[in-house]
């Protein structure tokens, strides 16, 4: 194995996308955002917003293999992560607060390895400038092109980005299943419960739009919304037991159990359903609010701003909250001038049309097994993520030979 020097400016090609205003937003060219990135390998296509296409020029185009950096944004953690574009649209660009890197030769130079590395500690100590910080304050084109980097031969640069990818090639591929299942529970959620096509509807008489043995009543009167505790930053310890769980673990279906505090024992105070179990569902009551998620794994610890949704009908529960008229509902509710906040009285407060007590049971019985399917999936992705996090700077630094 042949490694050897080189800046990235030699290499490398870096440019800023695109700056625009809210009104170039429409049906136009996809835009990767930074929004987008999370901790993704790959941008997924279907999921970008759209601006006009006269805004964007010739040279802001994106190309396969292409590798898109988080330029700058108020989240820290979010600077200096990036993604590789693999068979993107026709055309496709990216936002002003991103940096494109665009390999002159890529038979030196592989755009997936390289990808791996840019997300290797080391590399991201380097650009925060600390020993132990992973956080990258900003980033710049002349800080990435004058980074120096070691590098192997082209050949053990495929070999490893052979090993790693398919870790990321699972978990792309397992996240599509978990969205088909989210899709399949919604379609029936709003089959039964919105066009009202459950199973015998035929047979069950409707009385002022409501079939018979269906009621209205208040979200309260079902589900129970258990407010998270107010954990003391001051207490937080890194090797800590218990994972501390925030709005920012909270995605739109989706759990995010990395990135959290930790601590090392629950405060005496902390009621008893801050302690989250596998399955628990959650959701974001502070800046983008109505996400809903479900728990996977244990060990995590609720803190303030984040709910928890405490139900005997669970599926129909997590359906509902992922429903887009409650999601509507609640951003109506949301109040807060610099930010918005959602109160769990209040949407507690909302009417829900709940169905008859045999027609619940067989949406339960139906979508109870999505959900766990969709959990042993998303645990099946942090085994991956575990494994390929613990294999990735063995690699880069030579430690392993592939």
């Amino acid at each position: 194995m042949n490694w050897h020097i080189v800046k990235l400016g030699e290499i490398a090609e870096f440019s800023n996308g695109i700056n625009f205003d809210k009104d170039s937003y429409m049906h136009g060219i996809p835009l990767i955002g930074v929004s987008n990135f999370g901790d993704r390998f790959y941008p997924s296509y279907s999921e970008l917003e759209e601006v006009k296409e006269e805004i964007v020029r010739e040279k802001d185009y994106l190309q396969d293999d292409d590798i898109v950096f988080v330029r700058s944004n108020g989240n820290k953690e979010l600077v200096g992560r990036c993604m590789l574009v693999k068979n993107p649209p026709l055309k496709i660009t990216f936002s002003g607060f991103c940096i494109r890197c665009r390999f002159t030769d890529k038979l030196q130079y592989n755009p997936t390895f390289m990808t791996y590395y840019f997300k290797s500690t080391g590399f991201r100590r380097s650009m925060s400038g600390t020993a132990v910080g992973a956080n990258i304050q900003n980033l710049s084109q002349g800080r990435l092109s004058s980074h120096t980097a070691r590098l192997p031969d082209y050949l053990t640069q495929c070999r490893i980005a052979e090993v790693l990818s398919a870790y990321d090639d699972l978990i792309e591929t397992n996240r599509h299943q978990i969205k088909l299942l989210q899709e399949a529970a919604q379609r029936l959620y709003k089959e039964w419960f919105v066009d009202l096509r459950y199973p015998g509807h035929e047979n069950v008489p409707v009385v002022d739009g409501v079939p018979e043995g269906w009621n209205k009543a208040t979200v309260a009167s079902r589900v129970s919304l258990l407010s998270g505790y107010a954990f003391k930053s001051s207490e937080f310890e890194s090797q800590g037991e218990y994972k501390i769980v925030t709005i920012k673990n909270v995605k739109d279906g989706e759990f995010d159990g990395s990135n959290t505090s930790r601590i090392l024992t629950i405060p005496e105070k902390m009621p008893k359903h801050c302690n989250l179990l596998e399955g628990d569902i959650l959701l974001s009551l502070t800046g983008n609010i109505g996400r809903t998620c479900i728990v996977v794994g244990n060990g995590y610890l609720l803190n303030q701003r984040v709910a928890k949704l405490e139900s005997e009908i669970p599926a129909f529960t997590y359906c509902l909250f992922r429903s887009k008229d409650m999601y509507d509902a609640m951003n109506n509710l949301a109040n807060g001038v610099a930010q918005q906040n959602l109160s769990p009285i209040k949407t507690g407060e909302l009417l829900v049309l709940f169905p008859s007590e045999d027609v619940q049971d067989e949406f339960e019985k139906t979508v109870q097994p999505i959900m766990k399917k969709m959990i042993f999936l998303q645990r099946q992705n942090e085994s991956a993520m575990q494994a390929r996090d613990r294999l990735l700077p063995k690699l880069m630094s030579g430690e392993i030979a592939v």
